[in-house]
């Protein structure tokens, strides 16, 4: 006598196959950005093994939608989605204590408060200096390799009129 089970679906694992490919593409681009890294379509494509063409399409319906920004050809970020900043207001009072207020909230800081409060934040100054660098040079070496690729094609141009002239060929060979 033969046995039979009615297997029920493992309900951790059904979720998983209802992830579109555009959650999985925004996915990626939300993990990369978490590890500080660049979002790549050939980075996004290898992370969620689809084809580049349907992760291009993605990124494009993305960048459609408002969730992510083009900053070069082929590169993609998270568009930021904060509420509006609230009104910062920093006084010294001249007793030495500091007032910091934030919206409605005001604290108020001994000097000692202020400086570790400084040293903390002062690690988001930095994360700042170094994306804008980060983004100037990811710019500038995007510039120099299209010009690097033009002109490859020109000088390929150049040999390929050359070859053409008997004349000119012995020069290049």
């Amino acid at each position: 006598m033969t046995e039979t089970t009615s297997q029920q679906p493992d309900a951790a694992a059904e979720p998983a196959k209802n992830i579109t490919s555009t959650q999985r593409v925004f996915d990626a681009v939300r993990d990369l950005r978490e590890l500080d890294q660049i979002a790549t379509r050939d980075t996004v494509a290898e992370l969620t093994g689809l084809k580049l063409t349907i992760v291009d399409d993605r990124l494009r319906a993305l960048v459609d939608d408002g969730k992510l920004k083009r900053l070069l050809r082929g590169i993609y970020e998270l568009v930021e989605s904060y509420p509006e900043p609230r009104e910062l207001s920093c006084t010294m009072l001249s007793d030495g204590w500091v007032k910091l207020e934030l919206g409605d909230a005001m604290v108020r800081l001994t000097p000692t408060e202020a400086r570790r409060a400084a040293r903390a934040l002062g690690g988001f100054a930095e994360d700042a200096r170094v994306i804008e660098s980060t983004k100037a040079h990811l710019f500038l070496a995007t510039e120099l390799a299209a010009v690097v690729e033009k002109q490859g094609r020109e000088i390929k141009a150049l040999k390929a009129s050359l070859k053409a002239d008997d004349r000119q060929g012995t020069l290049i060979a």
